[in-house]
């Protein structure tokens, strides 16, 4: 079998890829927020990951490889624009016209990674969909001591984990706003 050698960000080091299952290799990507056409930075990590896509499927076979990438259709940028649609006089509800400006940024962004020739992705979950589970995991964090509220917000106690900024290289201290 091919050997995949991978950068370890932690470590710094190219490390032989073993992956957990090889019957079924996982592979997940953050993807774009759906509120406007894709633009370069975009495409780039599609590109990227759809190279390395291609190579565990012909490692492992493509039936053995899961790439799973999501949409975060939940945003500012999504909901001003519904907002100025419903100013134009659209009568639809906000969550309609919410729910169609994503669903037509999904299929612009579809259209155009079709066209640079990237597979799609095994799956591709939509932050809606995981509304809930997001909700109770901030809830379970914020019991634990692991983020808290401030004005408005929820925001992770960087010091609650001890390896924090090991993959960055960088210490919290330097990562502390000023």
């Amino acid at each position: 079998m091919t050997t995949i050698r991978l950068t370890n960000t932690k470590t710094r080091t190219k490390d032989v890829f073993e992956p957990i299952d090889p019957d079924n290799v996982r592979m997940y990507v953050c993807g774009p927020t759906v509120y406007d056409r894709a633009h370069l930075g975009n495409a780039r990590p599609v590109i990227v990951f759809d190279v390395l896509f291609r190579l565990l499927r012909h490692v492992y076979g493509a039936d053995h490889v899961t790439y799973v990438r999501n949409f975060t259709d939940v945003d500012d940028k999504i909901n001003a624009e519904a907002q100025r649609r419903k100013g134009l006089g659209d009568p639809r509800s906000l969550e309609e016209l919410i729910r169609e400006r994503t669903e037509e940024t999904i299929r612009w962004y579809h259209e155009d990674m079709d066209a640079l020739g990237a597979l799609r992705p095994t799956q591709e979950p939509r932050a809606t969909e995981w509304i809930g589970a997001m909700i109770a995991m901030i809830g379970d964090l914020i019991a634990r001591g692991h983020a808290y509220e401030k004005a408005g917000h929820v925001l992770f106690r960087v010091r609650s984990y001890q390896g924090y900024g090991k993959l960055s290289g960088r210490s919290v201290d330097d990562m502390i706003a000023g």
